[in-house]
């Protein structure tokens, strides 16, 4: 149909016509209202934005000779992380001569996987980067999303609670 029809017709019918390919020949248009075009497809990307789910990198460090409480306490965070469904980095860094013990380094790294075998594999092995020593953790349990309920109010009793 020749353009000059196709505008008449769409004006006719108080919509737009838009043109759909336009690297084809002859170019394919489309008589729609392009308003309501545009409208639909931003609430789809909305909607796709909506369902991604952002995995978050924490990161852990520690040092060869963290002590006992320290490490169980840094443990704690990894787990927390980890079921929280966001990957965990886990950094054994040295000061000064420490970096001649890299095997101590490493061997905290083989308890903290040891230890979170239950909720994680490890992703990318620990790896010797400079003066650090480097472990990329991934949670094997699906994050559930927990609602907390909503408090329960009392519809009766007037003005503030507590007074």
């Amino acid at each position: 149909m020749p353009t000059a029809e196709a505008l008449r017709v769409a004006r006719e019918k108080g919509l737009d016509l838009v043109e759909v390919a336009d690297k084809a020949d002859p170019p394919v248009c489309r008589i729609m209202d392009f308003g309501k075009y545009k409208y639909q497809q931003q609430k789809r990307q909305q909607e796709a934005k909506k369902k991604q789910t952002v995995i978050q990198i924490k990161e852990v460090k520690f040092r060869p000779k963290t002590d006992d409480h320290d490490f169980q306490t840094k443990l704690r965070h990894i787990r927390r992380f980890l079921e929280e469904g966001d990957r965990c980095k886990v950094t054994v860094f040295f000061r000064g001569r420490e970096i001649v013990h890299k095997d101590r380094g490493l061997l905290v790294l083989e308890r903290v996987i040891q230890e979170t075998l239950d909720i994680a594999k490890v992703d990318q092995p620990p790896q010797p980067e400079g003066r650090t020593v480097n472990m990329m953790l991934v949670p094997t349990v699906k994050k559930v999303k927990e609602t907390p309920p909503a408090p329960a109010r009392d519809a009766g009793a007037p003005g503030k609670q507590g007074e």
